[in-house]
């Protein structure tokens, strides 16, 4: 169960003045097809019967499966491997490359790779974003140093535009394996497409549990949190801090960054979102949201069961004593005038993580459509691109 606490650590703001404006904004999403794939959760039984068997190939047959790719093209399918991965033994070794301009990252990683076998997933809707560019110019050069012709086929897979850009002509000169990054989606707002499905498959993770998960949720919940949101921030509550308390819940966090940032940072406005792992965090930044500048206020997503450990020293064990943390946290923010909504899903499942996904995605449009925004562009990435190219061309 998903249980949604928007009271007991919150202001009491009355809502009902957004009725009309939510109206407006489901029928939008229900009626334009403007970017708005991901809302219809597009993708057949074919496409996915595709992932699996190609999933099944990279868990067969590579030692490491290289990722490649920046914001949506990652860090969706990263959050949900680490989100439902052990943390110390895994059965793949996933990593995820083009994500910086670092030249130690891709010269120790090339040496990493040299004794192993390798498959890539290069992926970019355009096929002209710099970093993964770099990344897959340098890894292909090297797996074409390992691999004949006939091999090579088998280890590069791409995920691209279904007609256009150079990644679809190399899909179309070489016959790899490729799949399609819908036309009608953004990157933040790709995990349940094969964008993210395929490593996230690859990582051993049940896909049909996934969107199962995402088909479950009532979207009036995200209308409510967007709407809280958005009075909490006419209310000077201008940066919001999406805080956990499970570590393996870290990448989520920083997605959840990405789809906020990137949908509503416009014109500006927009909530700045950060993000805190606790009880970590409590000892570095727990202070300022104690008793620092009152313009910060927390969504808590807090996992009430997981692996347990009995100490005999303490009355309870200590997945009890981090659920108590999280609501003593919570009241003491509160007292502060830091106020917290609350979020618990019952354990880490492919099912409970789809049900997030879909339930922020579904927020964070609404809450750009609040601020009379456009939720599915990035106009400022844009322009640092354009001056790097202008420099680099």
């Amino acid at each position: 169960m998903v249980k949604f606490d928007f009271k007991t650590y919150m202001k009491n703001y009355d809502l009902s003045s957004y009725d009309e404006k939510i109206r407006q904004i489901e029928y939008k999403l229900n009626n334009d097809s403007d970017m708005l794939d991901w809302f219809r959760l597009k993708i057949n039984e074919e496409e996915l019967k595709s992932i699996i068997d190609t999933s099944n190939y990279i868990k067969n047959n590579a030692d490491v499966f290289i990722v490649i790719g920046i914001g949506g093209s990652f860090l969706g399918a990263k959050s949900v491997i680490d989100a439902l991965s052990p943390y110390f033994s895994k059965d793949l070794e996933i990593i995820f490359a083009g994500t910086s301009l670092s030249s130690s990252y891709l010269k120790e990683l090339i040496n990493y790779i040299k004794d192993k076998n390798v498959i890539i997933n290069v992926i970019s809707k355009s096929g002209t974003t710099l970093e993964p560019n770099i990344a897959f110019d340098v890894l292909y050069e090297e797996l074409k140093k390992k691999y004949d012709e006939s091999e090579l086929q088998k280890r590069i897979i791409i995920t691209t535009d279904e007609t256009e850009g150079h990644l679809r002509e190399l899909v179309n000169e070489h016959n790899y394996k490729s799949f399609i990054v819908p036309k009608n989606m953004g990157g933040r707002y790709s995990v349940l497409s094969p964008v993210g499905l395929l490593p996230i498959s690859a990582a051993g993770i049940d896909i049909y549990k996934l969107l199962e998960g995402a088909k479950s949720v009532d979207i009036k919940n995200s209308f409510h949190y967007a709407s809280l949101r958005n009075s909490l921030y006419n209310d000077g509550k201008i940066v919001e801090s999406f805080t956990v308390y499970e570590e393996k819940l870290l990448y989520f966090t920083e997605w959840l960054k990405q789809l906020f940032g990137e949908t509503e940072g416009k014109e500006g406005k927009g909530i700045l979102p950060i993000s805190l792992i606790n009880t970590r965090d409590l000892h570095s930044l727990g202070q300022f949201l104690q008793e620092g500048n009152k313009i910060i206020f927390e969504t808590v997503i807090n996992v009430i069961n997981s692996d347990d450990i009995n100490l005999s020293k303490y009355p309870k064990s200590l997945n009890e004593l981090n659920n108590i943390a999280v609501n003593k946290v919570a009241l003491a923010h509160y007292e502060g005038e830091t106020y917290s909504n609350i979020i618990n899903i019952d354990s880490l499942t492919p099912y409970y993580i789809g049900y997030l996904i879909y339930f922020f995605e579904v927020a964070a449009a609404t809450s750009a459509y609040l601020f009379d925004l456009y939720p599915f562009d990035q106009p400022g990435v844009s322009r640092y691109k354009e001056l790097i190219n202008e420099e680099i061309n």
